[in-house]
């Protein structure tokens, strides 16, 4: 957990950090040179000097974890997913309206090179259009990589969803969430447009090396994902007479949006020791595709400024609960549900 707190410049400085594990904190402590540490989040909220936290705990964590931080007058960076009930969404997303706290989901897709480059391909009109909580987590409660790219790309909404579950994985984790689905695939209706999107899921039990991914199809050009890491994108581009033509394109980093000081981190962490950085999340670039120094940004960003970054608390309710939702509607045998009214812009 990262606090930040504000100097006596406009700039923002790391204040203190939180861990369980005294060797831990200490080990990062020492490394970054932050002399304030806490094992205890409790205390590290009661602290005056601390404005805002940077949670990076278990998923079951996440939500209590920032109402605390809420309730205790702190800004809030949360990575994914916001929570794992609707209610707890809507308990963030009112605290945040009562208090004029900040809050933003640190959704790295939505700020991943390839992300990037494809908004950039919509923004100029070239396309229309494993820890011990994880097994047995409905696919769904995970989706935040899929549906925050899929909405993110227009800022659209989801208004209902529809999804089914195929496949069975192992017995042993059936009882850990109530949830036996390998894989789920669920239909977004965009509100308030012709749009829709088809997102599929899996976690466990499914033969298929792990990609966070997504597919834009345009009336001019389209761009696939490619299905082995690290293999280039695939645009098609429509030509006359009427025909696609594929190529295969490097994505291009997207550094040049950062403040200069933090543009090295597209492209390299800060992160391992010795043995190098061999999480995927940094093989990809500093972090899912290069994407953590740009949710630094702007988180910071939205914190001087006062105007709120993407995606805010409404919207990461809307990102959220739209898998919590789906992993219901599986459950329900592929029943429509609707998003609530509170998680509409």
């Amino acid at each position: 957990m990262v606090c930040r707190a504000p100097c006596q410049t406009s700039t923002l400085r790391l204040s203190a950090i939180c861990q369980r594990t005294r060797s831990k904190l200490d080990e990062v402590g020492d490394k970054f040179g932050i002399d304030v540490r806490y094992q205890s989040y409790e205390e590290l909220l009661n602290d005056p000097n601390v404005h805002a936290v940077h949670i990076n705990s278990p998923i079951p964590d996440h939500a209590a974890q920032t109402i605390a931080a809420l309730k205790a007058g702190k800004h809030v960076a949360c990575t994914v997913p916001m929570a794992t009930s609707v209610e707890d969404c809507k308990t963030i997303v009112d605290l945040v309206k009562q208090t004029g706290l900040k809050y933003m989901m640190m959704e790295t897709v939505v700020y991943a090179r390839e992300f990037l480059f494809m908004k950039e391909l919509y923004d100029k009109q070239d396309m229309e259009g494993w820890p011990g909580y994880w097994p047995g987590l409905p696919p769904m409660h995970y989706a935040t990589h899929c549906v925050g790219p899929i909405l993110g790309l227009t800022r659209g909404q989801a208004e209902y969803v529809s999804c089914f579950g195929s496949g069975t994985i192992d017995e042993s984790m059936h009882s850990c969430y109530g949830s036996p689905y390998a894989v789920e695939t669920t239909h977004i209706k965009f509100k308030d447009s012709d749009l829709s999107a088809h997102l599929y899921r899996s976690l466990f039990d499914v033969a298929r090396q792990y990609r966070e991914s997504f597919e834009v199809y345009g009336q001019k050009k389209s761009v696939e994902w490619p299905l082995i890491e690290d293999h280039p994108l695939v645009v098609h581009t429509a030509k006359k007479p009427e025909h696609e033509i594929p190529e295969e394109v490097q994505c291009p980093d997207y550094a040049h949006y950062l403040p200069e000081e933090i543009q090295l981190f597209t492209k390299g962490g800060v992160y391992g020791g010795e043995s190098g950085e061999e999480h995927l999340s940094f093989t990809q670039g500093a972090g899912h595709g290069g994407s953590h120094p740009h949710l630094v940004y702007q988180f910071v960003k939205m914190l001087q400024s006062g105007v709120d970054s993407y995606p805010n608390a409404i919207e990461s309710a809307n990102i959220t609960c739209t898998g919590i939702l789906a992993h219901e509607s599986a459950l329900k045998g592929g029943e429509i549900v609707r998003l609530p009214e509170w998680t509409l812009r």
